[in-house]
């Protein structure tokens, strides 16, 4: 497959903060691809570079090879970015804001009306289309917010944490219409900090904290990178013993303890639950017991130490 989006050594500086720190990305033509991590990680500043709103301070990044900084005007007409910002007007109706962006991105008028059918039909937003956007949910809005970059035809679409603050149903209308765009051939780079929408919607992810990707592949790369296989929940009846060190315990990974709840990632739960039952460790009665796979969230707190939401 063509190369979509190439970035080389990306670099972009605040002051005297390193916001991205040497980004190297390949993403091919129709690829879905995940950029996660928590707020602050430097996703949002890596779309800003690549949609060309903002210079970088060092390194390369070209769209279907044409460099963002020395070809802006090229490169711009290939992609669309839907912000995290709202950029609605509320007076407007949805189907008058998606007229507004279709002049504005320079579509031939003999173009405008499919190009915002098409767009009302992939945000399901159809029946809403004449009323204006102030009696619209924040969902709805978010929906419209994406539909807007899609008046353009872009080849690329950068998606930037488009599900923040929705509700269930328009999340649901959100992933219908990002697999939509991609079984129509358009490459999507996707910024979330939901592990579940990563896990359901990405080709390939890369994991970014304080400004690197640490970590890149399929869902199931990611997963066989754990030391871990498997997830022991424990809840117990009153705190386990104090200044217990269960990682000691053979085939134990990682251990985590919050108040009458301990998890334990391990190679394998079988023989760490029976080896728990035989010594009586804990020092406490085990009131539930739930096994589950290593997941992306695992993946994560192994590579940075933190949870996501921190």
């Amino acid at each position: 497959m063509p190369e979509a989006i190439v970035t080389r050594d990306l670099r972009r500086v605040y002051d005297d903060r390193e916001a991205v720190r040497g980004l190297s990305l390949e993403i091919a033509e129709g690829e879905i691809f995940g950029l996660l991590g928590p707020n602050g990680a430097g996703k949002t500043t890596t779309l800003s570079m690549l949609s060309t709103r903002i210079r970088p301070t060092s390194g390369d990044a070209w769209v279907f090879g044409r460099h963002v900084v020395q070809d802006v005007h090229a490169a711009r007409r290939l992609l669309n970015v839907a912000p995290q910002e709202e950029a609605l007007y509320p007076t407007l109706t949805a189907r008058e804001n998606l007229a507004f962006f279709a002049s504005l991105y320079g579509v031939p008028r003999r173009e405008r009306a499919s190009r915002i059918s098409r767009a009302l039909e992939a945000i399901a937003l159809q029946t809403r289309a004449d009323d204006r956007v102030a009696t619209f949910s924040g969902g709805m809005r978010r929906r419209l917010n994406l539909g807007c970059a899609l008046v353009s035809n872009p080849k690329v679409i950068l998606l930037d944490e488009p599900t923040v603050g929705v509700d269930p149903q328009s999340r649901a209308h959100v992933f219908e219409a990002v697999r939509g765009l991609k079984a129509e051939g358009i490459t999507i780079l996707y910024t979330t900090h939901y592990l579940a929408e990563a896990e359901d919607l990405c080709d390939r992810i890369a994991i970014m904290d304080e400004g690197r990707v640490i970590a890149l592949g399929t869902l199931a790369e990611l997963l066989r990178g754990s030391a871990a296989e498997e997830m022991i929940e424990l809840r117990l009846a009153s705190e386990p013993r104090p200044k217990l060190d269960l990682t000691t315990l053979p085939g134990v990974v990682r251990v985590e303890n919050q108040g009458h709840v301990l998890r334990l990632f391990a190679r394998r739960a079988e023989p760490v639950l029976a080896r728990l039952m035989e010594t009586g460790a804990l020092g406490a009665d085990i009131v539930q017991v739930r096994v589950t796979p290593v997941s992306l969230e695992t993946i994560f707190i192994e590579l940075t130490g933190k949870e996501l939401r921190d």
